[in-house]
């Protein structure tokens, strides 16, 4: 039998302990990414900050659970773990995938007034921004040729043929539920949203990076990093400036 704990375990990596009265920090993965990716962001802002880091079944120690491979499924999931939590303000970090999945998040949990204050949605553009996308599509060549574009993964990945061929199932599926990923183009969310993008992604222009505004009813700002895809690696200083900025104004929310 599994426990409400036990559960929540699997879904959220607490990598470093909180203050009792931390904000908290919810870091939403790229496809094909770990919550172990967050690891240095939970060094960086804890003990002032609760971060919470998701593991999406499918990948290291999940990798024997289905990927889903639908975000609104995922999104719902993910709303049943936070939902779990005790009531405290909130901030969310997405990247790429992770990015639309904060704001699906978000949006569910906004409509039981639970919602952050702010989702830090990096390298995706605007939730209904449509592109033909089929790397879910394509054979294991076809999904490392476009981990090599993005340069989302170390060279010594891409090179273990063992760790590789572990990590395609997840890449795959990711995939799979962003690339066939719909948003109504009237979908809001009621917290501020702040987006950060890189100025060379192949996966977003500036112009598509902007479409977040049409998609929030609280503040917007949009900064753009020289770079491409994986910028905030290059830029990893001024994205935790961003970071670090936003939960200084959660700390100062009035309290719902």
């Amino acid at each position: 039998m599994t426990t409400a704990d036990d559960t929540g375990a699997l879904w959220l990596r607490r990598y470093h302990p909180a203050d009792a009265d931390a904000v908290r920090l919810v870091c939403f993965p790229h496809a094909g990414g770990s919550a172990s990716f967050y690891h240095p962001v939970s060094a960086r802002f804890a003990p002032a900050a609760e971060v919470l880091s998701l593991q999406y079944p499918g990948r290291q120690d999940r990798r024997r659970e289905p990927c889903v491979e639908d975000l609104g499924r995922l999104a719902d999931l993910v709303t049943e773990q936070l939902l779990a939590l005790d009531d405290r303000p909130s901030v969310f970090f997405g990247h790429s995938m992770g990015a639309a999945l904060a704001f699906e998040t978000a949006w569910r949990l906004e409509q039981k007034d639970a919602g952050p204050l702010t989702v830090i949605a990096s390298g995706r553009r605007g939730p209904s921004t449509t592109r033909a996308e089929e790397v879910h599509l394509r054979d294991d060549d076809g999904i490392v040729a476009e981990m090599k574009r993005l340069n989302g993964t170390a060279a010594g990945v891409l090179g273990d043929e063992e760790i590789l061929r572990m990590a395609l199932p997840a890449l795959r599926g990711d995939y799979r539920a962003i690339e066939t990923y719909s948003c109504p183009p009237d979908r809001k969310v009621r917290c501020g949203v702040t987006v950060l993008t890189g100025d060379g992604d192949p996966l977003t222009t500036v112009e598509e990076a902007e479409r977040w505004q049409d998609h929030t009813e609280g503040p917007f700002r949009l900064r753009v990093f020289t770079g491409g895809h994986f910028f905030l690696t290059q830029h990893l200083t001024a994205v935790n400036g961003e970071i670090a900025d936003t939960l200084d104004l959660a700390r100062s929310a009035p309290a719902s």
